[in-house]
């Protein structure tokens, strides 16, 4: 008879994921409090560090505190650090030190990171790691040289070098942590610096197994399906972002200072390429159109793509709700794409998603709408821009951020570690022991019901 694995400390590799990031967050939360880490010295409140540690975890970038006001160069290392822990996720850390000691990966820690990676089967995972590292440290190495052409003779060698390092990592990363105090409004009339740093948002944000399916491809000459979806998806939604920003901000005349054409179309594809979901804005959200604002949070709900630095709804499973769609009104029974079904069961997960993390948004957005207040002139807009960036792990704002209340801190501080860790891991940690004791491995009868 084949026993089941006992985990250790009784816990499952999805819960294991959940309190790994949960436990990189405290950690980070404890060292950002010391006084230390501050350029005044002083103690900083456990709640600010708390929120900044889940922040750069779960590569969001909202922040309570200016980090290049509050946080010295100790402090700022210390945020770059959970930056690339929480972007390539927290199981690296363990599987460099496996790689280093040559130590052989055991079974639990395969179907760990396995798990960690939403993969369905345990083939091929340590060989994808081990990608993923060269290609993360690789990228971002291109990333940190190409924005030192511009930031060196702009702050000199060992600043240029410096901030060339953290907005290289924190944008392959999709952080959005800047040390410019504004994030890169003050690079409006600077369309390089917008192109590197929205290839490296783009790059981190298509996926890990996207990029090993390129790379490949060469000699393959195929794409798995997973690659086709979420290229097309990520391709679509950045020409349609562009296009859209395009029109609704009247070209960025009046959003984008004084500057030429090419600069402002580098503003308006900026647009379209950091609400997925980097956080870096060229621009005053304040300033921007109400259809600019509610394509914006429509952006930062898709996110990126699975298995990637990003977060939000992501781009596959917007692009199987969108397949069904398309399949059904076609009269076909099946989700079919690329000359392949999808099955019903990923199609089904894809709706669950996207209800369980729509109603949640909502729903925090209602709470908020309560505990917060809002200034003069704003609506409801404010709120909802709020709830998506932090559940998307965006970190774009209209403000709001510095000024949330304790109860508004604490909620954005759940939305943001939902979104990096996934709301059905965190649901499925909680009620892992519940649905093993009650089964399940039954269909009950049948019975149809009118809807539409």
């Amino acid at each position: 008879m084949n026993k089941e694995k006992r985990w250790p400390f009784k816990i499952y590799p999805i819960q294991f994921i959940a309190l790994g990031f949960g436990g990189v967050i405290l950690l980070g939360s404890l060292l950002l409090t010391l006084p230390v880490f501050t350029r005044s010295g002083e103690e900083t409140p456990f709640i600010d560090a708390l929120f900044t540690a889940t922040s750069a975890t779960c590569v969001t970038g909202l922040t309570t505190l200016t980090t290049s006001e509050h946080w010295n160069m100790g402090g700022q290392l210390i945020i770059l650090v959970l930056i690339e822990v929480g972007g390539l996720g927290f199981m690296m850390m363990p599987f460099i030190f496996f790689a280093v000691m040559k130590k052989k990966v055991g079974l639990v820690t395969r179907i760990i990171l396995s798990e960690s990676l939403n993969l369905d089967d345990l083939s091929g995972v340590i060989k994808l790691m081990y990608y993923i590292l060269r290609f993360a440290i690789g990228f971002q190495l291109v990333g940190a040289i190409l924005l030192a052409v511009d930031f060196i003779p702009s702050y000199g060698l060992a600043k240029g070098v410096w901030y060339s390092i953290f907005h290289s990592i924190s944008a392959f990363c999709n952080a959005g942590f800047d040390l410019f105090g504004d994030s890169l409004v003050g690079f409006q009339d600077n369309a390089y610096v917008l192109l590197v740093i929205s290839g490296l948002i783009v790059a981190g944000g298509l996926g890990f197994i996207v990029w090993q399916d390129l790379m490949a491809f060469r000699k393959t000459r195929r794409l798995s399906l997973h690659s086709k979806l979420a290229l097309t998806v990520s391709i679509g939604l950045l020409i349609f972002g562009t296009v859209v920003f395009y029109i609704s901000e009247s070209g960025g005349r009046f959003i984008v200072s004084d500057t030429s054409p090419i600069n402002r179309f580098a503003n308006m594809l900026f647009m379209s390429v950091t609400p997925r979901t980097a956080g870096y804005f060229s621009v005053d959200y304040g300033n921007v159109s109400q259809a600019g604002i509610l394509f914006t949070i429509v952006l930062m709900f898709i996110g990126g793509t699975s298995g990637s630095t990003a977060g939000g709804l992501k781009t596959t499973t917007f692009g199987v709700l969108l397949i069904q769609t398309i399949s059904m009104l076609k009269g076909r029974v099946h989700a079919e794409a690329f000359r392949r079904t999808i099955r019903p069961s990923v199609v089904s997960r894809a709706l669950t998603l996207f209800f369980i993390t729509l109603t949640l948004c909502i729903a925090v957005t209602m709470v908020m709408s309560v505990t917060e207040v809002l200034p003069r002139f704003r609506g409801i807009e404010y709120l909802l821009f709020e709830t998506f960036s932090a559940f998307g792990t965006v970190g774009l704002t209209m403000g709001l951020t510095p000024s949330l209340s304790l109860m508004g801190k604490l909620l954005i501080i759940a939305l943001m570690y939902i979104g990096r860790v996934g709301i059905l891991t965190v649901g499925f940690s909680l009620t892992m022991r519940l649905m093993k004791a009650k089964g399940g491995h039954y269909k009950l009868p049948e019975e149809s019901v009118i809807i539409g």
